[in-house]
């Protein structure tokens, strides 16, 4: 189960308190150049300076854009923009966010968690790793000598007990800022009894992966990498058997799970009446009175299990669809455990878009894709041109990561939106 442990972070100096809000980003993977250069111009001290020294964010780049980000890093820390806590410490930390008309209270803590190989049981994915990513952030780390950004974990906590030992009288936050709409809360625990408690809770549960796969992957790149310099081990705490995590209560009132939506295009002739004959007795497909995207997913949002919506941008429609046979991936996949067949992601890729989609409306090829989360930006991407048609999900329950993670199983691209996403530069785990 997991083993986890204070640190001593790196953070922004108390003197930058006021201007946190400009000094802290979203994670690198969601950044694109214009991204990044709003951020720059916010504060010449902000952190994507470091954390993403090269676009676009998910291919390695020279070398010298990573040097280029160490020697920033090394700068801030001797001019005192960055500092290193002078004793090990837990973070609680928490988000505040509105979605819809409700504001929401996301709390967890940062600590550092010991590695474990995927399928070991203390750290379980969910998501597959591509090699881009992984050669970028292995750039990046072993340049710097710093986990820049955590991984967002998640464990079962029922009764809040973490949160109840870790926020109690905790007092105004040391650090805050906003981020996109998001009031990102921090604080740091050096009490030897709570850092205890906490670490006894956490010994007995397994630390599921919401987001930071390939950071994940990385970490233990560098693990083995570090091993073979030391003549094939490492002791137990060297800080390269270790990697640092946001860790937040799987019952916990603020976690928020969106589904991403897929946006296909590529596609010629699309039809509704073609998609229905092609569906035969697996599913049924009914239009709907408003062909709003966001109506749509209203309304797939409040159906039953294993229902899709459908935007159907150049005709400007909406569609409800019904899947009847609910084992349509049993002889498709036999592999696979029947939690993964019953996933509607899994359902959408394998049997909508490849079996049914794809030899209708693209024989000859791969439909091109895209995702978001957001149903309010659908209509202004599928207009017809770069991408036909809209495919609408309800969000992916949380129980199914525990479900796969007994069968060593992982979900397809895309299939979870933990909203919002952790921001960057709350603290920084120095790997020397």
């Amino acid at each position: 189960m997991a083993h986890i442990r204070p640190f001593a972070g790196i953070r922004y100096a108390q003197k930058l308190a006021d201007h946190f809000s400009n000094l802290i980003a979203p994670p690198y993977d969601v950044l694109d150049e214009r991204g990044r250069s709003e951020l720059q111009a916010k504060h010449s001290r902000n952190i994507v300076n470091i954390d993403l020294p090269h676009m676009p964010p998910k291919a390695a780049g020279p070398d010298e854009v990573y040097q280029a980000a160490n020697a920033t890093l090394k700068a801030w820390i001797a001019e005192g923009t960055l500092a290193r806590d002078p004793r090990p410490a837990l973070y609680p930390y928490s988000q505040t966010y509105k979605h819809g008309q409700r504001t929401f209270h996301r709390r967890g803590f940062i600590a550092l968690v010991r590695l474990s190989p995927f399928g070991a049981g203390e750290v379980v994915p969910h998501e597959k790793t591509y090699k881009g990513p992984i050669e970028d952030r292995m750039k990046l780390m072993t340049e710097t000598g710093v986990q820049l950004s955590p991984i967002f974990g998640l464990f079962s906590d029922p009764r809040n007990e973490v949160n109840n030992i870790l926020y109690h009288n905790l007092g105004r936050p040391e650090l805050s800022g906003t981020l996109e709409g998001v009031q990102n809360d921090l604080w740091h625990i050096t009490d030897p009894q709570v850092i205890n408690q906490v670490t006894d809770f956490m010994a007995s549960k397994p630390i599921y992966i919401a987001d930071g796969h390939h950071r994940y992957t990385t970490a233990l790149q560098y693990q083995r990498i570090m091993a073979e310099k030391n003549g094939g081990s490492l002791p137990d705490n060297h800080p390269a058997n270790y990697c640092m995590f946001v860790l937040v209560g799987m019952q916990d009132p603020g976690l928020l799970i969106l589904p991403t939506h897929r946006l296909i295009g590529g596609l010629k002739n699309f039809n509704i009446d073609t998609l229905k004959s092609r569906l035969g007795g697996n599913a049924t497909v009914e239009e709907l009175p408003d062909g709003n995207p966001e109506k749509i997913y209203s309304a797939v949002a409040h159906a039953q299990p294993h229902t899709f919506g459908i935007y159907d941008g150049a005709r400007k429609k909406g569609y409800l669809l019904k899947l009847s046979n609910t084992g349509v991936l049993a002889d498709l996949e036999p592999g696979q455990s029947q939690a993964w067949r019953e996933l509607d992601v899994a359902i959408l890729q394998r049997y909508l878009i490849d079996e049914v989609i794809k030899p209708s409306f693209c024989p000859e090829g791969e439909p091109t894709r895209g995702y978001t989360a957001d149903a309010a930006s659908i209509a202004s991407s599928v207009d017809g041109s770069a991408y036909q048609i809209a495919l609408l999900l309800q969000a992916t329950p949380l129980h199914a990561l525990e479900q796969l993670g007994r069968h060593n199983e992982v979900m397809p691209q895309k299939s979870t939106y933990f909203f919002p996403k952790l921001a960057t530069g709350m603290v920084m785990n120095p790997l020397a």
